[in-house]
């Protein structure tokens, strides 16, 4: 009846709420049922609490300090349902890591000196590490600036994302059976996990040109069917298990770019179709396309002297720095990175719904 610290913040082109973890109970099924009431799940409008009625924005980030000194600061991500009552924390999410640094700073777990700030931080659904970059002054996060990011209006501060240690976090490897093409359902298709789980897969073998509105796609009620009966077959071969109620793996349509990219994408979360694409998503759909022998190198268009790799999707594009190291038929993933903005919406007192 007190109610519960929260900020609320924009991370990428995703929207959550952010906790310390001594504001929410240890007990994981009472912070559950906690945040699915802070929500307003289950209900698709999500009318009765703070979710905004769709994945993208029924988000959650715990940050705490770390048990070690390894790195500044540790991020759970929990990815609250929005007409079903159920909270993962099977994957990360890297549009909401935009927010953890300006975060930690906002709650004082770090307190960097004016300037150039570099944060490490543990991902702790999958153990990799993120370095976060940014500015302060005065002590707090810089958020305004000329940085635009596809799908979300106007400009922000820069905030550069650089990962480490993510292939194979949710499933042991980076590409998780062993195979750069796998046959499922009559489809051929990319397990990749470079950071999260996904599934890539050519528009064209589904009866689509991949380059649709996501209404239209959503609209499709074979397509979703089809990539539903995919999912659930490749969420066993990629170590996953039974995925009928994660949101892992994300599935990855792509064709052939018109739009001045490389690629052009069409991701599914799983059953939603997103308006842009996620952070660490990007990234595995870009490995899955710039590695010869996978699905989308069919029909990605790029220099591959190039680190860059360019996404585009429903509302824009998504740039992607990825080094990928072939050397006597073993694959090593140099480096990653992105370029985000972050957002400070709320910060106050959130009232959960009562107890039914």
């Amino acid at each position: 009846m007190d109610g519960v610290r929260c900020m609320i913040m924009r991370g990428g082109t995703s929207k959550g709420a952010y906790f310390l973890p001594e504001d929410l109970p240890a007990d994981a099924d009472e912070r559950d049922d906690l945040l699915m009431r802070i929500m307003g799940t289950p209900d698709d409008r999500q009318i009765d609490g703070m979710g905004g009625a769709h994945p993208l924005t029924s988000k959650v980030a715990i940050v705490s300090l770390p048990e070690d000194a390894d790195v500044d600061v540790e991020y759970l991500f929990l990815q609250v349902g929005v007409g079903e009552a159920e909270v993962s924390d099977r994957q990360n999410c890297g549009n909401l890591l935009a927010g953890v640094g300006p975060f930690a700073v906002e709650r004082g777990l770090i307190s960097p000196p004016d300037g150039d700030v570099s944060v490490r931080i543990r991902m702790l659904n999958t153990g990799g590490v993120a370095i976060s970059r940014f500015q302060v002054e005065g002590g707090l996060p810089v958020y305004d600036g000329d940085t635009a990011i596809s799908g979300v209006p106007g400009t922000g501060a820069s905030i550069r994302l650089e990962f480490e240690d993510t292939a194979g976090g949710s499933t042991g490897e980076l590409f998780p059976t062993g195979r750069l093409v796998d046959e499922i359902a009559g489809v051929n298709a990319t397990l990749v996990d470079n950071g999260m789980p996904v599934v890539v897969l050519l528009a064209s073998d589904l009866g689509v040109t991949g380059y649709e509105s996501c209404e239209e796609l959503e609209a499709n009620e074979s397509l979703r069917a089809n990539l539903e009966e995919i999912r659930l077959q490749a969420g066993k071969l990629m170590n996953l298990g039974d995925v009928a109620s994660t949101t892992i793996p994300k599935m990855t349509m792509v064709s052939a770019p018109r739009e001045g990219g490389h690629v052009s994408t069409r991701t599914f979360i799983p059953h939603r179709c997103h308006q842009a694409i996620g952070v660490l998503g990007a990234v595995s759909a870009a490995t899955g396309c710039v590695i010869p022998g996978t699905v989308g190198h069919k029909v990605i268009e790029r220099d591959e002297e190039d680190d860059l790799v360019i996404l585009e999707h429903p509302t824009g594009t998504f740039e992607v720095i990825l080094r990928v190291v072939v050397s006597e038929g073993a694959l090593t993933v140099g480096r990653s990175g992105i370029v985000r903005t972050a957002r400070r919406l709320m910060d106050g007192t959130v009232y959960p719904r009562p107890r039914r």
